[in-house]
């Protein structure tokens, strides 16, 4: 068994077959190499013969060792796109640092050569064979007195597998796995990059945000396989219709961006309908069947209706917001609206003002009486949340709650009311509180989660606690919310059906919710005693709540005649401002026993 090592000739090292002493009994450098998928060779270049170690051939794919004897024959071998680089990296100057710092660099030490490494592509059959391998080289190579290559030494490893794998990540990292298109980050730096270079040059550029309509149709009909697939045919038909130089991305579950470089709003426009064309008119084959498909886009132009990528994202978005309620299949561009503007400014405020409250726990409850119908004493309060914004000002929840739910915050708004309101119980013993939930709570574990560890499941506890689900939610997913009511009722709570009226619950569901009580929503009970179509529905519920076994509440019960009638009707409960405003609960508890804190 020989083995690869280091010998002079005119001054350069060499590979041989030579065994030395030393490694004889304890190293087998060529096995080791061969194991780990590398081989090593030596490189004349005034014969062109390239001495290889044992294993390459076989390592390399190639029919005989012969095959890459020599130079030239390996060089053959190699894909022509990396042939050039190749040469370039063994023909460095002693001055050239610029070039040489790409792929190779001298040491300093006398004779010890320059070091360099490549990757390229080899084709152990000849670069008409399909199949090849990648190759990574490092070695050195020792010039001559002219300063041209004399000699090379390398080590040379096969890295296919690990090339393969790099590319994969490569592709992840910047393509959506399916469609094929940019991805969300990587369209952003194009677009980023887009507007820099339009300001630079003073040219204009623009923005689109095309969404696929109707595909929750399509995932509920067919499966979310073949939405997917239609998802990747109307993106493969945009790319073919886009033109040199715009890039495609997808930015959302069924959202493109697409920027437009040297774009003004005209050819803007142009654009979206060449887009909107050939999704339009083209089908889609998917694994069931034939689909047509639609897109409707927004658009801004750049950089005059946008300075930045959140800028240029926000304002297509809305584009797209204006088209698709104007007509599915439709375009529309950004146009400034102050009154939109200063909205989502409000917005954009009042979600940090939130988030803030949260932290710095200026969330509070204030307590409404409700009423019983027969006595007028307190039987129940109801805990609205309210806000301290920084001046000292307390903010209904009706103010904030409706952005809170459009941003996902109602979630963490109502744990936090479940908080105090669990603190509230604890502090009074005697005390009956009724919680307003938001609808996506309505279906969060969570929230349950959190209710049965601040109580400890205590009875004493849950049975003072009505929790409130507005009839909307309610019915937004009856099963959900059956499932939610029987398990706050399994912990010892009390179900109320808040608002009933505005929504569409029938009477059936409402019997199905097994709900303990129903709130009457205060449109129907302002002007009961002037409206003949509100005291038809007043005394139709009082009828259905008594035999589903059911209590009522009217709310907003402002003035006497109107308690009086809604009293003579067999309400139950009665709640307004003719009974009292919210406010702090020492308002109307006083201090806590024991002088607790609230």
């Amino acid at each position: 068994m020989s083995e690869v090592v280091p010998k002079r000739e005119r001054g350069v090292p060499i590979l041989t077959g030579q065994r030395t002493r030393a490694s004889a009994s304890s190293l087998d450098l060529p096995q080791i190499m061969n194991g780990i998928g590398a081989t090593a060779f030596c490189w004349d270049f005034a014969t062109d013969a390239i001495l290889w170690d044992r294993h390459a051939a076989s390592l390399l794919g190639v029919e005989t060792a012969a095959a890459i004897a020599v130079g030239t024959a390996f060089n053959q071998k190699i894909a022509l796109d990396f042939i050039d680089h190749r040469r370039k990296a063994m023909t460095v100057q002693a001055g050239d640092s610029p070039a040489r710092s790409e792929t190779s660099k001298r040491s300093s030490a006398p004779g010890a050569g320059t070091s360099y490494r490549l990757r390229y592509r080899f084709h152990p059959l000849g670069r008409s064979d399909p199949d090849f391998l990648i190759l990574e080289e490092d070695g050195l190579w020792w010039p001559d007195p002219d300063g041209h290559p004399a000699s090379a030494q390398a080590l040379v490893r096969v890295i296919t597998d690990r090339y393969e794998h790099e590319q994969r990540l490569r592709y992840r990292a910047e393509f959506d796995d399916l469609t094929g298109q940019l991805n969300r980050a990587i369209l952003l730096e194009r677009l980023s990059a887009t507007i820099a270079d339009s300001n630079a040059r003073h040219r204009p550029c623009a923005y689109l945000i095309a969404s696929v309509n109707g595909l929750d149709v399509i995932n509920e009909t067919f499966g979310f396989n073949v939405g997917d697939e239609v998802l990747a045919g109307v993106a493969t038909l945009m790319k073919q219709h886009l033109r040199s130089g715009d890039e495609l991305g997808r930015v959302a579950s069924n959202k493109f961006g697409i920027v437009l470089n040297d774009c003004g709003p005209g050819v803007m426009r142009i654009v979206a309908d060449r887009l909107m064309s050939a999704v339009r008119t083209q089908h889609i084959r998917s694994s069931a069947c034939t689909l047509a498909a639609s897109v409707s886009i927004g658009g801004v132009a750049l950089p005059d209706g946008a300075t930045t990528t959140a800028e240029a994202s926000s304002r297509a978005l809305q584009a797209l917001d204006r088209a698709r309620r104007k007509r599915l299949d439709g375009f529309m561009s950004y146009e400034a609206s102050p009154v939109e503007d200063a909205t989502k400014a409000r917005n954009s405020r009042l979600a940090d003002a939130l988030m803030t409250a949260l932290d710095e726990q200026r969330m509070v409850l204030e307590l409404q009486p409700m009423v019983t119908a027969r006595t007028g004493e307190p039987a129940h309060f109801e805990a609205l949340l309210r806000m301290i914004a920084p001046d000292g000002t307390r903010v209904s929840a009706g103010d904030f709650m409706p952005i809170a739910e459009q941003l996902g915050l109602s979630r963490l708004i109502d744990l936090r009311a479940q908080e105090l309101a669990i603190t509230l119980l604890k502090n009074y013993p005697t005390l009956h509180v009724s919680l307003n939930i938001s609808g996506l709570t309505s279906g969060d574990n969570d929230w349950l989660v959190s209710l049965h560890r601040l109580t400890g499941s205590k009875r004493e506890i849950t049975q003072r606690l009505t929790i409130e689900i507005t009839e909307t939610a309610a019915i937004h997913d009856l099963d959900q919310t059956m499932a939610f009511v029987d398990t706050i009722k399994e912990l010892g709570c009390m179900a109320a059906i808040d608002d009933f009226g505005v929504g569409y619950t029938n009477f059936r569901n409402l019997k199905l919710l097994h709900a303990d009580l129903v709130k009457i929503d205060g449109a129907f009970v302002k002007n009961v005693c002037q409206d003949r179509g509100d005291q038809v529905f007043i005394k139709s519920m009082v009828e259905l709540a008594r035999a589903f076994g059911m209590r009522t509440v009217a709310e907003w019960v402002g003035d006497g005649p109107t308690a009086t009638y809604l009293i003579d009707a067999g309400i139950d409960y009665l709640q307004g401002y003719h009974y009292g405003a919210p406010a702090p609960p020492e308002t109307w508890l006083g201090p806590p026993p024991g002088g607790r804190s609230v």
